[in-house]
């Protein structure tokens, strides 16, 4: 019975240890870390003056903290907001990653949010700060693309929309960039036919494309390199025709 006893005691000894050990590491923990002491509204706060001095990196923490203490709150949904805008204010792609991420959980929670235009187009920014050159993979430039015309799918009203539109005309050109890249590649190593049909679907696809002289001249050379001549002349001729002032002008080929 006695040992019983003494086992008990040791036992409740052991538990209140336990739990005393556990509220000093969360003490000193709060003493370590004063972010921890300070309310929602007062880290909030901090984060804005942070953010005001380019203190990105130590803003999104205090912020990040508001959020978390009170996530439901206008408080809170204020911050998340600014945890997103800090990490794009930061730049770079890692905190360009962030800003997307932080801005896709902003609408996931708050959807019907008056700033929910303003965050959808910040989408689209945050991923045209990611995009490739033309030779590169464009699968960021297709989603930056996608971003900013859900924008106007669904906020066709919204103060965004002639910028939006900037963009969607920029990336396109950059699309149609890549595309006569591909072109161009195929011409240099001997695939004139596959340049040909790069380029015709180019012009197709992307009416707008800035440089139509110089896709133009590649069609020409590349028919001619695939012995379609009169082709290649159709081509030349329209160069001249539509853009007689071009420098690729005086390039096309003597006798066409």
């Amino acid at each position: 019975m006695k040992l019983k006893n003494s086992l008990g005691r040791l036992a409740l000894f052991g538990i209140a240890m336990v739990v005393m050990l556990s509220l000093g590491c969360a003490s000193k923990g709060v003493e370590n870390d004063p972010i921890l002491r300070l309310s929602a509204v007062e880290s909030l706060e901090q984060g804005k003056q942070l953010m005001e001095q380019g203190k990105y990196t130590q803003a999104t923490k205090y912020l990040s903290h508001a959020f978390e203490i009170e996530p439901n709150s206008a408080t809170g949904r204020e911050a998340l907001l600014l945890v997103a805008d800090a990490h794009f204010a930061h730049g770079g792609p890692d905190n360009m990653i962030q800003a997307e991420a932080k801005y896709r959980d902003f609408l996931n929670r708050f959807p019907t949010s008056d700033r929910a235009a303003y965050v959808q187009f910040q989408i689209g920014n945050a991923l045209a700060a990611r995009l490739e050159r033309p030779d590169r993979d464009q699968k960021p430039t297709l989603d930056a693309l996608d971003a900013y015309r859900e924008l106007l799918r669904i906020y066709p009203t919204t103060e965004y929309r002639e910028e939006a539109q900037l963009r969607i005309d920029e990336l396109l050109s950059l699309l149609a960039e890549h595309e006569f890249s591909v072109a161009y590649f195929y011409y240099r190593y001997g695939l004139p036919g596959a340049a040909v049909g790069r380029l015709e679907r180019m012009l197709e696809n992307y009416p707008t494309y800035q440089d139509k002289d110089k896709a133009y001249y590649y069609l020409g050379l590349a028919n001619r390199k695939g012995g379609r001549a009169e082709e290649a002349t159709q081509w030349f001729q329209r160069l001249k025709d539509e853009f007689p002032e071009s420098g690729y002008v005086h390039d096309v080929p003597s006798g066409v």
